[in-house]
């Protein structure tokens, strides 16, 4: 595997703010989303999405109301996030010095978020907690702290009828902990790591049997101790499933007996679910900085590292791990192209000019393209996620039509500006219900030809709108215009007009 620092040219939109804390969960295979984390002495309520089709960071503009009246859930880190199909669950963490025992749920088909502590007996309040899905229905917690003790209750949460239970385990158990991870492996759940009382740093792997209905099994835990080389003790690590493999990158431990000074890592270990032992994971080049509370999710073959922190910094840069024949791993290590080293003394807007004036100096929208998709194309290309505008038919029929009656122009380009002014100048309200799906797919076109340099040379109509300045793109996510609402149409095209220049 090869370690590469991820370069301006794989993203586009809005990186998320250096953080730790946080969660990064995949849902589906089109996104990833950042919640909440800790920064700067304060507490984060923003979501980040990483749309992966585009290579877009995204800021949805989220609506919901929660029992305070409040949009979405309060600023924490430390908590649980897991995803059930396009549903975020969300329970815990902390804000401030209090623990918090609120559970909510995000649906990202339409960016809501719905506060869920009013269904049945909630687990204690809680940080530091772990959690991971049961197939595509139920939800299992372990562990955590309360401010007072650190905790070994299991929990599981059943995402139809939302009702928490608590399952009772008998025999032997694991010490209670928090800061550990919490994976599903076919039908058992493993714990490793953690920080228990008088603050010890556990390397042991626990396994919990008893988690599937169907199986009938009594709920049991079983210490596995397997060959290999295995991790040292720590916590604040992830453990990430990919393939027939676990992950585990990262964490912090102490020093070494009595020693009151935490160490932090960066090794790759790998437990390797077909010879069920652990290996250490060889990697040809620098890895990154060592760090704990990061978080790292599988995308195909490969793994992006986000944020953490090393007891001094808190850290805002992004990094692949990808398997030696991955095009990324043929790129120079640390080029001038690279992500820029962003830390907590680094604004958001910092961040994305940083990019923005990276991505000017390269020197033609084709090669730019090219470097990003790490493929040649052309500016037709599918692998784009979005036709091109001569392509669009429903596009070239609409724009003939207002061009034909604005102005006599047969032009087919010229067709598509007149239409692009037409929606610029109009009022919500004006809007046709025929007019949203080709309006829809123009904004996100618009969009993506900035963000990855494909400006089309034919067209006098590409965007050179001020991004990463405040402007959210919050329809950029949608599948089609179906999903929109009619409340929605006015802020649609208030972010339309900001792509099309004056």
């Amino acid at each position: 595997m090869h370690w590469i620092r991820a370069d301006a040219s794989d993203f586009g939109g809005d990186l998320p703010i250096p953080r730790s804390g946080h969660t990064a969960v995949r849902l589906g295979k089109s996104k990833v989303v950042i919640f909440g984390g800790f920064a700067d002495k304060r507490f984060l309520d923003d979501i980040a999405v990483y749309d992966i089709d585009n290579r877009l960071w995204f800021t949805p503009e989220c609506t919901g109301t929660g029992s305070d009246e409040q949009t979405g859930p309060p600023p924490r880190a430390f908590h649980v996030a897991v995803s059930i199909d396009c549903h975020l669950f969300v329970f815990g963490g902390r804000s401030g010095s209090k623990r918090l025992g609120d559970f909510w749920m995000l649906d990202t088909d339409i960016w809501q978020w719905s506060e869920l502590t009013s269904f049945g007996d909630l687990p204690s309040p809680r940080e530091f907690a772990a959690a991971s899905a049961i197939g595509n229905r139920k939800i299992v917690m372990y562990g955590g702290w309360d401010g007072k003790k650190w905790l070994s209750d299991v929990y599981i949460l059943d995402t139809i009828s939302l009702e928490w239970t608590e399952l009772s385990v008998s025999g032997s158990a694991p010490l209670p902990r928090c800061g550990h991870t919490a994976t599903m492996v076919e039908k058992r759940l493993l714990i490793y790591g953690g920080r228990g009382g008088g603050g010890l740093i556990m390397g042991d792997l626990w396994a919990l049997k008893g988690l599937i209905e169907e199986e009938n099994e009594t709920p049991g835990w079983t210490q596995l101790k397997l060959p290999g080389q295995p991790p040292s003790p720590r916590c604040g690590h992830t453990i990430t499933s990919g393939g027939h493999y676990l992950l585990l990158f990262g964490g912090h431990g102490t020093g070494g007996w009595l020693s009151r000074y935490d160490v932090y890592h960066n090794d790759c270990v790998i437990l390797d679910r077909v010879s069920v032992q652990w290996k250490r994971l060889p990697t040809t080049n620098e890895p990154p900085p060592a760090r704990a509370y990061h978080s790292m999710t599988c995308i195909g073959a490969r793994y992006l590292l986000f944020g953490g922190f090393d007891g001094k910094t808190t850290f805002g840069d992004l990094w692949w791990l990808v398997p030696e024949d991955d095009p990324i791993a043929k790129r120079l290590p640390s080029g001038p192209s690279a992500v820029p080293d962003i830390k907590q003394t680094m604004t958001p807007s910092d961040s994305s000019q940083s990019i923005h004036k990276e991505s000017e100096m390269e020197d033609s929208p084709i090669m730019v393209l090219q470097k990003r998709l790490g493929i040649s194309v052309s500016s037709s290309s599918p692998d784009l996620n979005f036709v091109d505008e001569a392509d669009d038919k429903e596009l070239v029929e609409l724009s003939s039509r207002v061009a034909g009656e604005a102005l006599p122009v047969r032009d087919q380009v010229a067709a598509i500006e007149s239409l692009r002014r037409h929606w610029k100048s109009c009022s919500a309200s004006s809007i046709q219900l025929r007019e949203l799906g080709p309006l829809l797919r123009d904004y996100q076109r618009l969009i993506v030809n900035h963000y990855i340099g494909n400006f089309a040379s034919e067209s006098a109509f590409t965007t050179h709108s001020p991004f990463g300045q405040g402007i959210h793109h919050q329809f950029f996510h949608l599948k089609s215009a179906s999903q929109l609402r009619l409340v929605d149409v006015p802020r649609l095209i208030s972010e339309y007009r900001e792509l099309i220049p004056s």
